[in-house]
């Protein structure tokens, strides 16, 4: 039924991993729990239904296929662990700019280790969100220039680059759920042992964190990089990188009543060009079909 609407159930996906940042603010526990609840609870969630309608894709999995799971699992949980960690350091709308900047990683990756070809007009879609994410960047203000920041957010971009990059060779031959399962379980597994080594205790928390975990796993992962999993099946990654640069958007408009931040010109005129360069990608693709 959703098959001939793979650009629909995108933005649903955008607007479900934009209320991440806000989500992940309202936290007090250390960013790798905030993850390790993530996941947890989206394990869990998922549980039921691999267990009953996939357990025989499960059992067929091969060798080939656990291990890229799990590769990109790994790519995920660093990714969470740095861009959170970048949300203390840095504002909303900086932050999940330079998150969106994966798209340059992944149109990269496409064309250079999965053979992908991106359209001259793509090319230039891409340089001008990178434009448009570079204004908003430079006007964050004292908040924004944090480089340490700023900089795990850029690491947060390249491992989600890996992550969609290996989403793409996947979802080739494996269903959403049994992919986006085997990844997330290696994704908390990853959580919790770099928990472990780090000595942070997994309990002990008050229940508001364990609601803002179930609030990410459902809004943010189920509803936005489980929709991401799906739409690589019928979209080329760079193009869903591509659609994701709107999450700074409607997260930076969420960030205005909840915390404050208000947007000055910069970052307005950078919000308008991120969309623009979103549309042209749109067109840049629709006309190589």
């Amino acid at each position: 039924m959703f098959d001939n609407h793979p650009k629909g159930i995108l933005v649903l996906g955008v607007l479900g991993v934009s209320v991440s940042a806000i989500l992940v603010r309202y936290s007090q526990a250390p960013s790798v729990i905030t993850a390790v609840y993530r996941l947890g609870w989206t394990v869990l969630l998922l549980l039921p239904a691999v267990l009953t309608r996939f357990r025989g894709e499960l059992f067929r999995l091969g060798r080939r296929d656990i291990l890229l799971c799990a590769a990109s699992g790994l790519c995920l949980a660093l990714h969470f662990l740095t861009w959170f960690e970048s949300l203390k350091w840095t504002g909303v709308a900086v932050s999940t700019v330079l998150v969106s900047t994966e798209v340059i990683f992944t149109a990269l990756g496409f064309a250079l280790f999965l053979k992908g070809r991106i359209p001259r007009l793509g090319v230039w879609a891409i340089l001008l969100a990178f434009g448009g994410s570079a204004l908003l960047a430079l006007s964050g203000g004292g908040q924004g220039g944090r480089l340490y920041g700023n900089l795990l957010a850029l690491a947060a971009a390249i491992f989600v680059s890996l992550y969609t990059l290996i989403g793409k060779i996947q979802r080739g031959h494996l269903s959403t759920t049994v992919y986006t399962f085997i990844t997330y379980l290696f994704c908390f597994l990853t959580l919790v042992l770099l928990a472990g080594a780090s000595r942070t205790s997994l309990v002990g928390y008050p229940p508001r964190e364990w609601l803002i975990g179930l609030g990410l796993a459902v809004l943010c992962t189920l509803m936005g990089h489980s929709l991401f999993s799906w739409c690589l099946k019928y979209l080329s990654p760079a193009y869903v990188s591509a659609a994701k640069l709107c999450e700074p958007v409607f997260s930076g408009a969420l960030a205005i009543p909840l915390f404050g931040e208000i947007p000055g010109p910069m970052q307005l005129l950078g919000a308008a060009v991120v969309l623009g360069a979103v549309l042209l990608y749109t067109k840049a693709e629709s006309g190589e079909k």
